[in-house]
């Protein structure tokens, strides 16, 4: 009787689909390999969260670890998986020597979200006023962090082919430690499709996003003090809701009904409200990846109006479900055309189920990706040989991390 293989993820939190476009990437991940037969287990050092999803349900097992512990170290040689999966790239910095250390013969891959360097850099660069460039990320000590766990690690999942063109150009990483892989989504059937509410069951705007991620609120500001007025001169009584997961108060400070701005929070029912909106306002001026509330605006049947970062490597070659420009004026004329113009909107709502489809249906992906997870298990002595560069880095990082952890280690048993 063969044994049951194991995942173990390692997160940064923990999963909360209902809240980010992260949460809902992770549980296709997990269904993907559940289908596999794989037996998972989630660890993270992260707190429990209201929003967390119930893992246990999910027939996955969950298990806190702690940061700079040898806890970690027993936990891992005891559970001996075949693939371990680092949820970002602080993951790998914090875990990934104790893996390879305690499981050299686990496939090691990194889900990298988005690259988190380039949309800092791309932050800064707007905060300081200017375009970005991409000397920008080379300077940025992030980037040089997270390259570096790229390359410990023997895959990397990228969401953006934006981001594999970036890493494979500018940071000349080898394609064989890239894999794109997108989000993992059902077809839209033609029965769905017909059962969405009509243009004249919608209205309003809707802007939709978790609001402990900085470009979210950044959009909300920019449609409050610069979109938002002008817009609503030319169609008075129409409103433009704003949810999101964690409103601060400053969020709910923009709370202005005379104004028809509403912050309405968190939503109880995130595909309700999308579908019951007209169009999706997402004026996102920096940021990276492929945006969650994008992608669920199509699935809605929700046309889009956005900027060219909010629409980079989401819709390839084919044409997009709404609008994506910079310019303030073309963003608010495109606004207001595609409100009112029926057959406009009509035509945007089938440009998304169309990107939906040719771009995002797992089926396009999975059988492929289990592929790829298999050849390398077979060949990993030989892909890590043909990586030399990581295994340098993977040498040096657990000489360097893994005795400062363990003087961390050693100084916190101490206070206790």
């Amino acid at each position: 009787m063969s044994q049951i293989q194991k995942l173990l993820i390692i997160g940064t939190v923990w999963p909360e689909p209902d809240s980010s476009a992260a949460g809902g990437r992770m549980l296709q991940l997990i269904t993907l390999f559940q289908q596999q037969g794989f037996e998972i287990v989630f660890a993270s050092p992260a707190l429990d969260s209201d929003y967390m999803v119930d893992l246990a349900t999910l027939n996955i097992t969950k298990k806190s670890i702690v940061l700079n512990c040898s806890s970690f170290d027993i936990f891992v040689k005891e559970l001996n998986p075949k693939i371990v999966l680092f949820d970002r790239f602080m993951m790998e910095e914090q875990f990934g020597w104790r893996v390879a250390e305690n499981c050299p013969d686990a496939l090691r891959i990194l889900d990298t979200e988005d690259m988190h360097s380039l949309r800092l850099a791309r932050q800064k660069a707007f905060k300081e006023k200017r375009n970005f460039i991409l000397e920008d990320l080379l300077k940025e000590d992030i980037a040089k962090r997270e390259i570096a766990s790229i390359l410990r690690c023997d895959l990397s999942l990228m969401i953006s082919e934006f981001e594999m063109d970036l890493l494979k150009t500018t940071f000349k990483i080898d394609e064989k430690l890239l894999y794109y892989l997108p989000f993992l989504l059902e077809p839209i059937s033609k029965t769905t499709f017909h059962e969405l509410p009509s243009f004249n069951q919608r209205n309003n705007f809707i802007f939709i996003g978790n609001f402990l991620h900085e470009p979210n609120w950044n959009a909300v500001q920019y449609l409050k003090e610069t979109i938002w007025p002008q817009l609503r001169k030319q169609l008075p009584g129409v409103e433009l809701h704003i949810y999101g997961a964690y409103p601060s108060q400053k969020v709910m400070q923009l709370h202005q009904p005379k104004e028809g701005f509403y912050i309405k929070g968190r939503a109880t029912d995130a595909n309700e409200v999308v579908q019951n909106a007209r169009i999706v306002l997402a004026p996102l001026r920096f940021g990276a990846g492929i945006k969650g509330k994008l992608i669920e605006a199509m699935q809605c049947g929700t046309p889009s109006i956005t900027t060219l970062i909010g629409a980079e490597s989401m819709h390839g070659h084919l044409p997009w479900s709404g609008f994506a420009t910079n310019d303030i004026p073309e963003f608010i004329k495109a606004s207001i055309q595609l409100y009112q113009d029926e057959k406009l909107w009509h035509k945007a709502q089938e440009n998304g189920i169309s990107i939906i489809n040719q771009r995002y249906s797992r089926d396009l992906f999975e059988k492929d990706f289990i592929s790829k997870i298999q050849f390398l298990s077979s060949n990993l002595t030989k892909h890590r040989l043909d990586n030399f560069l990581g295994t340098l880095l993977q040498h040096h990082t657990l000489n360097s991390t893994k005795y400062m952890s363990r003087w961390i280690e050693a100084k916190n048993s101490k206070k206790e």
